[in-house]
């Protein structure tokens, strides 16, 4: 396993869509969000179905948001394509075009969802990711993600990995931590490995993985890379400790069983941002939900001296 001094550790955050009252994007609130992001040092993950709100989003408002990202962040910090699962090759590939027009870093390329619950044959599978890599002029990142209903098997992603020079991460979601164990150990150095959330941000830096992805950036992003800065100095108590808050921030902002966009827009307006609406057929959290999150940011504030959670 490759110690925290001799490979690269980074957060990525799956950024959020800053809408206004009428659902348009806010291009104002877009800005000062993606900065703010980039202030702190984290990555972005731009266009995301949760919390990004990706399939509402029309190709244009894709290429704007994007470009607005490029504008703001990049150069500063990695400025990355996420999109949304796609149903054929065929609306990847058109992503993937859509994306290098923008000149962001890199894209992702999301496990196909075929749809009805239906898993695509293994051959299907490989013949998709070779498809989009073959007409992709970007660095690219596999998504290995358990909520399409399987993952990716890591035989085939060191397949694609030795034919695809292009090919530069995967990004792995999903509680099997044997799965993640085996892909750490037979992809990397050659691939980047993010976990998508924080919850095995620690195995997977102590097996030799590079990072993870989070929603709990949007709300505070000096905190998730507090913890990637104690990591790579070796500082293992102080990263624990930031480790530790980043779990109890996400702890909170999922206290009710709702999509993780409407309560990290409530988060998110609770402490002070702007651009926190959203689009149908997402609804605002209830009065007395708002009152319950204040009150649960309110505790992680206290108790890890986060007071970046309490309305500014």
């Amino acid at each position: 396993m490759a110690s925290s001094m001799s490979r690269s550790l980074s957060t990525y955050c799956c950024t959020v869509t800053c809408f206004d009252a009428d659902g348009q994007i806010d291009d104002a609130a877009m800005r000062a969000h993606f900065g703010r992001i980039a202030d702190a040092g984290v990555g972005l993950y731009v266009g995301s179905p949760s919390p990004g709100e990706g399939t509402t989003l029309t190709p244009p408002e894709l290429v704007h948001l994007l470009a607005l990202a490029v504008e703001t962040a990049g150069g500063r910090v990695p400025v990355r394509a996420m999109g949304v699962e796609p149903r054929h090759t065929g609306e990847m590939k058109a992503f993937v075009a859509l994306a290098a027009a923008t000149k962001v870093d890199a894209v992702q390329i999301y496990s196909l969802d075929i749809g009805h619950a239906v898993k695509p044959a293994a051959e299907e599978l490989e013949t998709y990711f070779r498809d989009v890599l073959n007409s992709c002029p970007l660095p690219a990142v596999l998504s290995s993600h358990a909520f399409v209903g399987y993952v990716v098997p890591v035989d085939m992603i060191e397949r694609l990995a030795g034919d695809y020079k292009n090919l530069i991460g995967v990004n792995i979601s999903t509680p099997d931590t044997l799965y993640l164990s085996e892909a750490i150990s037979r992809l990397t150095p050659r691939l980047e490995i993010h976990v998508g959330g924080p919850m095995h941000t620690v195995t997977a830096l102590a097996l030799g993985g590079n990072g993870y992805l989070s929603t709990e950036s949007n709300i505070a992003p000096r905190l998730c890379q507090e913890a990637i800065d104690h990591f790579r100095a070796g500082r293992v108590e102080q990263a624990f400790e930031s480790y530790g808050a980043i779990m109890a921030l996400m702890r909170a902002v999922n206290t009710m069983p709702t999509a993780s966009v409407r309560r990290v827009k409530a988060a998110m307006r609770i402490v002070g941002m702007a651009g926190t609406g959203l689009r149908k057929p997402f609804a605002p959290l209830r009065e007395e939900e708002l009152i319950g999150l204040r009150s649960e940011l309110a505790e992680v504030a206290r108790r890890y001296s986060r007071p970046e959670l309490i309305k500014r």
